[in-house]
């Protein structure tokens, strides 16, 4: 077993997508059926269109795990897997009685010697054309974005062991993808982060084979970071595109649900909102929900000037043949307007039902500013609203328990429904209160003294509803002015980096943010020479955020474990 030779890079979308077309590639021409598990499916849909990958002569997308698949000897089998206990015992059931002509098996990270030898025990027929290893076990979510799809990853302040095994599992495939050997760091404070780091290193030592790249002037730095030193930045709010569809909606591999959208039409039931083959979105992803609106009538009005207006421009065969090549074009951007006005439409409408821009104001001024009566005051007055959700109300009432965590016994009001919340609460404030955090996240006097001006309406919204920086600002600008203080966030081995760093990897241990993807994408274009890729072990929005604190605190109503089921640590 051997990995494909790419160039190195920092793109972990552009990463995935080169294993998946070497695979295609790989097996020559003919018709070709693509064999996954379920977490192999969400790693290859989230990069690729069923309709790019049909392009490539693959006529059939089918589950490893299904019982009911025909037998196509006319097809040959691309199968894309994860290295777990569970698929190699169906690929050697697959191989006793092949079902297709001829078998080209990936996995998405390192095999055991053993577990190849079964295969080639079981390969009596001689189907297989080759095995190899094409490391793209991690869910490119942006270029420079990527989760691992888990939830819970946290007993206390400890891993839960599959989930260690699987954040190892993914770390260590992203760094083989991008071509990094790289020093570590990680926040003291945090033994899970320590732990990471060490279970990180010792995969490196025993693959040392595989993490023998080509060694660059300054090596790169994979940062392991913990999501309680910072619970503040997944509790508020957001406003630029891509990180409100997940607050309001819920990105799910850049898929949303509107099916509870009133008066939705059946095909807009699901969207897929992706950079890689939508160009509104690539351009709209990190821009404020004002601007999104003006583009979003521009592009309506563009389009209104190219729409065919009934028949009278289509007098000579040369206008047809020029409307009929224009056609799917049109019918591309069509579709992009119709899904963006609805997805734009539904976020105005929760906006204003939700009162989010009160709500958000009031957040931005307790993540931001130091003035308890005026918060407290602030809290208070929102809570009595009755048109405040429920969950703006709790969130309310966390972000000031976090800020004033003294104080914060007293700001609900006694009802029954706040026995629940209180218990909420102070799940949160154990999560990531003052005595778990390593890091400053609070400063005593802010920065951002702000002047009362609250421009109303979406004009303002770069302002008084941004002003907050997730805490990752800081500790990356100290990293990349190389000023990021070791009794913090101490090198793992004896050596350290005497340069400034260049490629950065970048891992939250119980999940990142889309503000914080902002955050990365920003620093990305203004720091020349420095490159940065953000991971987490999910990407959280304020839903899915007070669920991991809950399961990790022991305060949880059960439900699923993990969206990917972490349990396989095969060779681990």
């Amino acid at each position: 077993t051997h990995s494909c030779c790419f160039v190195a890079i920092m793109n972990v979308t552009l990463a995935v997508k080169q294993y998946i077309s070497k695979m295609i590639e790989n097996s020559g021409p003919g018709m070709k059926v693509l064999l996954m598990d379920k977490e192999t499916t969400s790693i290859v849909s989230v990069v690729y269109t069923q309709s790019e990958i049909l392009q490539k002569e693959v006529y059939l997308f089918e589950r490893i795990d299904s019982q009911s698949r025909d037998s196509m000897k006319h097809l040959k089998a691309i199968c894309f897997l994860r290295p777990t206990k569970e698929n190699v015992e169906h690929l050697i059931q697959e191989l006793r009685r092949p079902k297709y002509s001829v078998y080209f098996i990936y996995f998405s990270n390192v095999i055991s010697k053993s577990e190849i030898k079964a295969l080639a025990e079981a390969d009596e027929q001689e189907v297989v054309a080759e095995v190899q290893e094409f490391y793209g076990d991690f869910i490119a979510v942006n270029p420079h974005l990527f989760s691992l799809n888990l939830q819970g990853v946290a007993r206390g302040r400890s891993w839960e062991p599959s989930m260690l095994s699987r954040c190892t599992q993914g770390l260590t495939s992203v760094l083989l993808a991008l071509k990094k050997c790289p020093m570590i760091r990680y926040q003291l404070s945090s033994d899970m982060s320590k732990r990471l780091a060490e279970s990180v290193k010792q995969i490196i030592t025993k693959e040392y084979e595989l993490f023998d790249f080509r060694k660059t002037e300054v090596p790169p730095l994979l940062l392991i970071l913990d999501r309680s030193d910072d619970a503040i930045t997944p509790l508020l709010n957001q406003w630029t595109y891509q990180a409100m569809v997940h607050e309001l909606l819920g990105l799910n591999n850049n898929r949303i649900d509107l099916s509870r959208v009133p008066g939705i039409s059946k095909d807009l039931r699901e969207v897929v909102l992706s950079a890689e083959n939508d160009e509104f979105y690539a351009n709209n992803l990190y821009l404020n929900f004002g601007e999104i609106g003006t583009n979003i009538k521009n592009l309506m009005e563009d389009f209104q000037k190219k729409r065919p207006k009934g028949q009278q421009k289509l007098e000579s065969i040369t206008d047809m043949k020029a409307f009929v090549d224009n056609y799917p074009q049109f019918k591309k951007m069509s579709g992009t307007v119709s899904k963006h006005v609805t997805v734009v439409g539904e976020l105005s409408r929760l906006v204003s039902e939700r009162q989010l821009m009160e709500v958000s104001e009031v957040e931005q001024e307790l993540a931001c500013q130091n003035d308890h009566s005026n918060a407290q005051q602030s809290v208070r007055r929102l809570l009595q609203n009755p048109r405040l959700s429920e969950l703006d109300a709790v969130r309310l009432v966390m972000l000031y328990a976090l800020r004033y965590e003294r104080h914060s016994s007293s700001i609900l009001p006694s009802d029954g429904r706040a026995e629940q919340e209180r218990s909420m609460v102070q799940s949160v404030v154990e999560y990531g209160g003052k005595r778990v955090r390593g890091s400053d996240l609070i400063t005593p006097t802010d920065a951002v003294a702000i002047t009362k001006q609250f421009f109303k309406g979406l004009k303002g919204v770069e302002n008084v509803y941004t002003q907050h920086q997730p805490l990752l600002h800081d500790t990356l600008d100290q990293l990349i002015k190389g000023r990021l203080r070791d009794g913090q966030f101490p090198y793992l081995g004896a050596s350290s980096l005497r340069d400034r760093p260049q490629d950065i990897l970048v891992f939250v241990i119980g999940g990142a943010t889309y503000e914080e993807a902002l955050t990365v994408y920003n620093l990305n274009r203004t720091t020349p020479g420095v490159r940065i890729v953000l991971g987490g072990s999910s990407i959280h929005n304020t839903k899915s955020f007070l669920e991991e604190v809950m399961l990790t605190t022991g305060h949880s109503t059960g439900g699923d474990r993990a969206h990917g089921s972490g349990r396989h640590g095969n060779r681990r």
